[in-house]
């Protein structure tokens, strides 16, 4: 059953015949572990033929009303309402996945250990996102969740400074990994990469007013 929050909500856009059929996929999908239609069409409990189930579920996916910015932004914001208070703090992970053949760059909103997806696109290409693939991403989630004091995280594949300034110019904090032998400096030293400091596992260090990488600068605060 869907949290009744859910169900508030879906009841404006979807109708009665429509949200059961939500409903049932949404069941199916958690016991079938499966989103191939022809699957969920063999064991969806209606008296037609599988043909005609199969139609049926692929008009219902059809649906210009299954939006993400009309159905789930609200209810991902409604969550995270329940949870936290406008001002505190929202670590937002961007994040790309390979999921067979689909190469998927989503941003989610990261509580109690647990990755709630928020907004993905799918990327037409293999391998690595780009800065504006990232922005589009990026820019509908700093604005549905602005009450907060947001902090994008990142892996290695985020490192780029032109993300980091741009994430910056938007009043956000970020945490982006650094490969090792990305290169830095500490006011006018020369520029030696990271690999050279020496910490280990599980320690920390504050760098300050550092010049990140040869080419481009961005300052530390």
């Amino acid at each position: 059953m869907l949290p009744q929050f859910y169900q508030n909500h879906l009841k404006k856009y979807l109708s009665e015949t429509q949200l059961i059929t939500l409903k049932v996929l949404v069941w199916l999908l958690s016991n079938q572990k499966q989103v191939k239609i022809e699957r969920l069409a063999a064991t969806l409990p209606l008296p037609i033929q599988q043909n005609s189930r199969r139609r049926h579920i692929q008009r219902f996916l059809n649906l210009t009303r299954l939006s993400v910015v009309i159905l789930w932004f609200p209810l991902i914001k409604e969550f995270v309402a329940q949870r936290l208070s406008p001002g505190k703090q929202l670590v937002i992970a961007l994040d790309r996945t390979q999921w067979r053949e689909n190469n998927i760059l989503m941003a989610s909103a990261i509580y109690q250990k647990r990755a709630l997806p928020i907004f993905w696109i799918l990327l037409s290409k293999k391998g690595a996102s780009n800065l504006r693939e990232q922005q589009i991403v990026l820019r509908p989630v700093i604005k549905l969740f602005k009450s907060y004091q947001i902090v994008i995280v990142g892996d290695r594949e985020f490192h780029s400074v032109e993300l980091a300034e741009w994430v910056d110019r938007q009043g956000v904090k970020f945490v982006l990994r650094q490969k090792k032998d990305t290169s830095f400096r500490q006011k006018r030293q020369k520029f030696k990469p990271l690999s050279s400091l020496q910490i280990v596992p599980g320690q920390g260090q504050l760098l300050s007013e550092i010049s990140l990488t040869s080419e481009k600068r961005i300052w530390s605060v």
